[in-house]
């Protein structure tokens, strides 16, 4: 996967001084702070941006050219800044927010499709503050039906509505298959134990579909129409 782009936004003297903390520990990401507070980014060598004006006319570039946008602003005041910029979860950017003083790093928007829980996790440890997750899937440690197996390359194979309802039986801790005929074991990868309601299998024709509410499929076969409709929004298909 290609090397996220970040940017570190502020919009006051105190978050001019967080951003400059945290992008030493964090070179590649890129800097984006108001021209009245320039001093406080002396010394930093991450590449910056200073504007000026209101700071609202940035945010269409940043969803234009940012894969997650770090903001040491207030929570309510992103949430209105970019809620006339939302399209869909598919191409939203990464939305962060770090608490005032440090102390939590919280993903608003594109969690799990759009990278934010990793990333929010990932800049928590920099700066050794508590990521705030909210996702069912990272609360309840289980697997994130919409992204799994991402970092090995797998790509997910179902209708919307299969991914939605499969991840509501996943949460919601109720039986699921998981059968897996080809790619990489290592898909899980949290620290946790995998959860007892998923039940591994190496063959699709061992699964006994009765006794499950859903089958996570990871397999290179050509599968057939009648089989999609057979299992009628329980099935999600991933190809290593």
């Amino acid at each position: 996967m290609d090397t996220p782009r970040i940017v570190l936004v502020a919009i006051t003297k105190h978050g001019a001084e967080q951003v400059a903390e945290l992008a030493a520990k964090l070179p590649d990401a890129e800097v984006l702070v108001s021209e009245k507070f320039m001093t406080q980014l002396d010394g930093v060598n991450n590449a910056i941006q200073f504007y000026s004006g209101p700071f609202r006319q940035q945010i269409s570039r940043l969803f234009e050219q940012y894969d997650q946008i770090v903001f040491f602003v207030s929570l309510g005041a992103v949430v209105r800044l970019i809620a006339p910029h939302l399209k869909s979860k598919d191409i939203d950017p990464g939305i962060i927010v770090i608490d005032d003083a440090g102390q939590y790093v919280i993903p608003v928007l594109s969690g799990h499709v759009g990278g934010a829980n990793a990333c929010a996790e990932m800049l928590a440890a920099l700066i050794n503050a508590q990521p705030v997750l909210t996702t069912a899937s990272d609360v309840g440690k289980t697997i994130p039906v919409d992204i799994l197996g991402r970092e090995l390359g797998w790509k997910v194979e179902a209708p919307k509505i299969n991914i939605t309802r499969v991840s509501a039986h996943v949460v919601n801790q109720e039986p699921v298959a998981f059968v897996q005929e080809a790619g990489s074991k290592k898909w899980w990868t949290r620290p946790t134990p995998l959860p007892e309601n998923i039940t591994l299998f190496d063959k699709f024709e061992d699964v006994d579909l009765e006794h499950f509410k859903a089958v996570l499929w990871v397999t290179n076969r050509e599968i057939d129409k009648e089989l999609w409709q057979q299992l009628d929004e329980r099935l999600v298909v991933y190809r290593p």
